[in-house]
């Protein structure tokens, strides 16, 4: 996944709102969000090549997202899956805290996770090896730290602050319209990350569609104050609408 959105205990309808993208080269295979067979309480999309997820919840209301560190020197082969990461933490039952200090940062690639619940969340990366608590807010993540001002990430953070300010009740529409943003940030606001200006370009909307990579999913998750949490997903086949699908329960 690489935009992750949230707005965190500081709305009069919900503790915790996340609207993110997943972008992965189109070949990768991968299943929709369900829930898992093997963990029936994990509620997630599945990558089909390292058997983890991006982006999942539990019915006990654990949450964690994942993006992976834009480096192109930080690429080595043999490394586990970082959606393990994920799945990991969700499959559980060790804090957050405990979690984070449990992880083997030199076993990754570079990554960033979010993980926690709607009560409390903490963010981790395995570059600087650094956790901290998510005070309430709104919050973005791309392929950097945590609100770094890529465009992407500061025009999520501004365009979900503003939708949310004006409604008591969300229209998933609005916020997978604010998702579907496929316009390039000027060169004058690109990061440099490494790769070259001409795929800095590519990668600067918040929805990507390239001939071999792009957006595959955007996924919004809300959890209201009454503990009810929806879990809506929508899916692209090579920058085209597939399909959406929707879940709703209580906590447990």
């Amino acid at each position: 996944m690489c935009l992750i959105n949230l707005q965190f205990r500081d709305h009069p309808t919900y503790k915790l709102i996340v609207a993110a993208n997943r972008d992965e080269f189109y070949g990768r295979p991968a299943a929709p969000a369900h829930f898992w067979e093997d963990e029936p309480y994990i509620l997630a999309g599945r990558d089909l090549t390292g058997m983890g997820t991006w982006l999942g919840v539990t019915k006990q209301g654990r949450i964690a997202a994942l993006t992976n560190f834009r480096d192109p020197t930080n690429l080595e082969a043999g490394r586990l899956s970082r959606g393990a990461v994920v799945k990991d933490f969700l499959a559980g039952t060790h804090s957050p805290k405990e979690y984070l200090q449990s992880i083997n940062a030199k076993q990754y690639a570079g990554f960033n996770v979010i993980i926690g619940d709607a009560e409390r969340l903490f963010y981790y990366n395995n570059i600087q090896e650094e956790s901290y608590e998510i005070p309430p807010g709104t919050h973005g993540l791309s392929n950097h730290f945590l609100n770094t001002p890529w465009p992407k990430v500061t025009k999520g953070k501004e365009k979900l602050a503003s939708y949310m300010a004006q409604t008591d009740r969300v229209d998933l529409e609005k916020i997978f319209t604010i998702l579907a943003d496929g316009d390039h940030a000027p060169d004058t606001h690109l990061p440099d990350t490494g790769v070259g200006l001409d795929l800095e370009r590519m990668l600067s909307p918040m929805f990507i569609k390239t001939p071999d990579y792009g957006t595959r999913s955007a996924t919004v998750i809300l959890v209201a104050h009454d503990g009810s949490l929806t879990f809506a997903e929508r899916n692209y086949e090579k920058g085209l609408f597939k399909e959406d699908n929707r879940f709703e329960f209580k906590i447990e």
